[in-house]
């Protein structure tokens, strides 16, 4: 029941893959050209073939692999990846779901998992990345197959999720249980993740309500600061300074803590002590756990308030400033705008 609310591919794709003449190479269109991306076309498990890229960063010594949200592909993605490749000093690479953008076949939670992992297997065997190298970056939806695969390696180097769900079901109704029916059961999967775990959430999300973040966090084995974004709904979080600032400081800790080859963590002292950021967890009225969720949302009014918050973007077009030394939000190009998270139900 849950996966039926669950996939919102953009119709149509934003972009098309096409062959480099003479060179063989794939490329975008729709897109500005980047001599530092690759663009990939990987065969999954389940016999899907998924759309990669891969942005080079050369000071870069991490590598973060991320899955996008709901209702985006790599089109709309493409320019705040290769922001984040900058800024955050890292190689990313993001790929889209089977059935999303220019991948085959159809969306499906198993598909998910299995995209994830052809996406990491490439990262290995085509660029050398190693395990310990890699963050895992999941939003919204995406951070169902970023969980799902973090819970089965031991020495990764991070996690960040942005958004999360607890789970499809628990998105639209206050279940107290896991029920065998539910998707993306990340309630169920985060105690296993063995690396430092970043969770970012908007106190005013109206799509996952910030509880999910906040659960999630509560059930990390090795938790990092956490970032609540005071007034952030779900598709504008990049728009705030304070989202790229502790992003980078994130990155930065987890990169000096040389966490260890042999799947241990790094000492506590690296990490952030638990206690939420002040300056962005002001008193909020937030609610302790989904259990306490005010009604059950059902999948139109889900589908309308995504609608929403497009509208919201598409007035504003506003872009976040990557820079640590300006709070000022400059204007956002037409791919950012579009490149944000806009989830249609989960």
């Amino acid at each position: 029941m849950a996966a039926k609310f669950a996939f919102f591919p953009p119709d149509p794709a934003s972009y098309e893959v096409t062959v480099e003449k003479g060179a063989g190479k794939l490329k975008m269109t729709e897109v500005a050209e980047n001599e530092n991306v690759d663009v990939l076309k990987v065969k999954s498990k389940r016999g899907t073939e998924i759309v990669a890229v891969y942005v080079k960063n050369p000071s870069a010594k991490l590598t973060l692999l991320y899955s996008h949200g709901n209702a985006a592909d790599l089109g709309q993605m493409y320019d705040l990846f290769i922001e984040l490749s900058i800024h955050l000093r890292v190689n990313l690479m993001g790929y889209d779901y089977s059935g999303y953008g220019k991948s085959t076949g159809k969306p499906s939670e198993q598909n998910t998992y299995a995209d994830i992992e052809a996406a990491y297997e490439c990262l290995q065997e085509t660029y050398g990345v190693k395990e310990e190298d890699v963050i895992l970056y999941g939003q919204s939806v995406g951070s169902g197959p970023t969980l799902d695969l973090a819970s089965r390696l031991s020495r990764l180097r991070g996690v960040v999720l942005h958004s999360p769900i607890l789970s499809g079901l628990r998105v639209m109704y206050p279940v107290k249980r896991t029920y065998w029916f539910d998707i993306y059961k990340n309630i169920d999967k985060i105690p296993l993740v063995k690396c430092p775990v970043l969770v970012i959430h908007g106190t005013e999300d109206d799509v996952v309500d910030c509880s999910h973040g906040k659960q999630l966090w509560e059930l990390c084995k090795e938790k990092y600061e956490p970032l609540w974004v005071k007034g952030g709904n779900h598709c504008n979080l990049e728009l705030y300074p304070e989202y790229i600032k502790h992003l980078k400081k994130f990155v930065s800790a987890i990169e000096k803590s040389g966490h260890l080859r042999n799947g241990t963590v790094p000492s506590i002292d690296l990490m952030a002590d638990s206690r939420p950021r002040q300056s962005t967890d002001q008193r909020e009225k937030s609610r302790s756990s989904t259990d306490h969720r005010e009604n059950p949302r059902v999948s139109t009014d889900l589908r309308e308030k995504s609608r929403a918050s497009i509208d919201k973007r598409e007035r504003s077009r506003k872009n976040m400033e990557l820079s640590e030394k300006t709070s000022n939000v400059t204007e956002q190009p037409e791919k950012a705008r579009n490149s944000i998270d806009r989830l249609a139900s989960t």
